[in-house]
């Protein structure tokens, strides 16, 4: 949904729109909605009720307000939200955002204005997305859209389409501006985003297949061709070295060894990896469609930590889904005691509409039993990473400071490499390992900071002094060197 902010603010500048400071004060109110989950939907049905009150209580001298809904939900919904809310004027699909002021004009004669039409090709790779919050030096670059992965329980392929990729070269260009403007951190954003593949030029049409993780496999037919993620990973890493690059949503399956050894040695690849396992069950793994064992699962985790040593790992958990036994619920356990994740997004399984679970699987778990193994997932994934961040005491830490902390008026937080929040003291400190002269931190500075205390959340520390990516890789080889001697 940022992105989709992102894209939206190019768009409605060149239209003669601008961003109102209220809701009051608006003629326009569009929502930007998402349908994977149930709790997202449920949250604009409510938003939806509030605002026909301020559409009912507007002032005639007023120009009549118009609400649109924009995105999954307009998709999925459509003939429910025109049919229960009469006070919806525009509906837009997540690839119909170039056709907005159009709809606009429409809605402004009274009728009802509806594109919720799924395209091919459309990857807005000419929308230059503003850069929204520049207070903390960090943004986010679509980098494709879609998904094929077709997993029973995941409704993204019948609301955003098909996967297709964003040239190089636009990513390139976007990356380069974001870092003319100071940011420091870049996270490349995409359904499945390794499965990255650029054919927008005739000489990167090869019969060169994808390579994927070892033991897994997919249900669509394999890509070939294309400049793919690694070579998209090399390129933007090359940009700036003083930035930090990060990708999200992956595919356990999209992790050949090149990924991987790439993110082992360029120093401003974060070396962290989001891996979503879903369940520690095969038998659920299989029903999910998801194209890989609990072993091939654990055979990449292992694989990652020996290219990629020290690596911060993530990943996503459903509880409950179709068909669920209190033995698959055991193993995903096992499976999370057993990898141990540094952060966890666990939920408990909800239907979607259209799915594959949808239409050939029953919602056969109680909603009290998903409610049990979800707390029960969360406490163990919670012990685990508190472990894990314990073993940082004592450590240094590079930490991208992204502003003050939310609990504290004299701390300022930031994340560490591996994504962790970190917690610290605002302090003056020393502009250099080696200098006297103090410096005040500020939004978008490298620090050092040692770590004093942790949980399963995040980290606390000391600030050290200010640093950089290339110093503090520098260092990081000095210690390595050393130890190995």
């Amino acid at each position: 949904m940022l992105m989709t902010q992102k894209l939206l603010g190019p768009s409605s500048k060149k239209n003669g729109y601008k961003k109102a400071t209220s809701c009051t004060e608006a003629d326009v109110i569009l929502l930007v909605t998402c349908s994977i989950r149930e709790k997202a939907e449920q949250t604009i049905w409510k938003r939806l009720k509030q605002l026909a009150a301020l559409k009912s209580n507007r002032a005639k001298s007023q120009v009549p307000l118009k609400i649109g809904i924009l995105g999954c939900m307009a998709e999925r919904l459509k003939e429910e939200i025109l049919e229960k809310e009469k006070l919806v004027d525009v509906l837009a699909g997540p690839d119909s955002y170039r056709d907005l002021p159009r709809l606009l004009t429409v809605a402004e004669t009274g009728q009802k204005a509806v594109n919720v039409l799924l395209s091919l090709d459309e990857t807005y790779a000419d929308v230059m997305p503003v850069h929204v919050n520049s207070k903390t030096k960090t943004a986010f670059i679509s980098i494709m859209r879609g998904c094929n992965n077709m997993c029973s329980y995941c409704i993204v392929p019948f609301t955003r389409g098909r996967e297709r990729s964003r040239p190089i070269s636009s990513i390139s260009q976007e990356v380069r501006i974001l870092s003319d403007q100071g940011v420091k951190e870049v996270t490349l954003l995409g359904q499945n985003v390794n499965s990255y593949c650029d054919t927008s030029e005739i000489q990167f049409h090869t019969r060169e297949p994808t390579h994927l993780s070892r033991g897994f496999s997919t249900i669509y037919k394999n890509k070939h061709g294309g400049l793919r993620f690694a070579c998209l990973l090399d390129q933007v890493s090359r940009i700036d070295p003083e930035m930090r690059i990060r990708f999200t949503s992956p595919h356990p399956k999209d992790f050949p060894d090149e990924v991987l050894q790439l993110i082992q040695e360029r120093g401003n690849i974060c070396k962290q990896i989001h891996l979503p396992a879903q369940s520690g069950s095969t038998a659920i793994l299989e029903a999910m469609r998801r194209g890989y064992t609990r072993e091939s699962y654990l055979e990449l985790v292992e694989r990652i930590r020996e290219i990629i040593p020290g690596v911060s790992l993530s990943s996503d958990f459903i509880a409950g889904f179709c068909g669920e036994t209190e033995d698959d619920h055991l193993q995903t356990i096992a499976l999370l005691r057993q990898v141990r994740y540094n952060v966890g997004y666990l939920f408990a399984y909800s239907m979607r509409k259209k799915t594959h679970a949808y239409h050939r699987l029953a919602d056969s778990v109680p909603a009290v039993v998903k409610q049990r193994r979800l707390e029960e997932l969360i406490a163990v994934f919670r012990e685990e990473a508190t472990k894990l961040n314990t073993e940082l005491i004592g450590t240094d830490q590079i930490v991208l400071v992204e502003g003050a902390s939310k609990r504290s008026k004299v701390e300022l937080c930031g994340r560490n490499d591996g994504n962790i929040k970190v917690i610290f003291p605002n302090l003056v400190i020393p502009c250099d390992w080696s200098s006297d002269m103090l410096v005040s931190i500020k939004p978008g500075d490298y620090i050092s900071v040692q770590i004093t205390s942790a949980n399963s959340q995040s980290l606390k520390g000391i600030p050290i002094c200010l640093t950089t990516l290339s110093k503090s890789t520098k260092v990081t080889e000095l210690k390595t060197a050393s130890n190995g001697q």
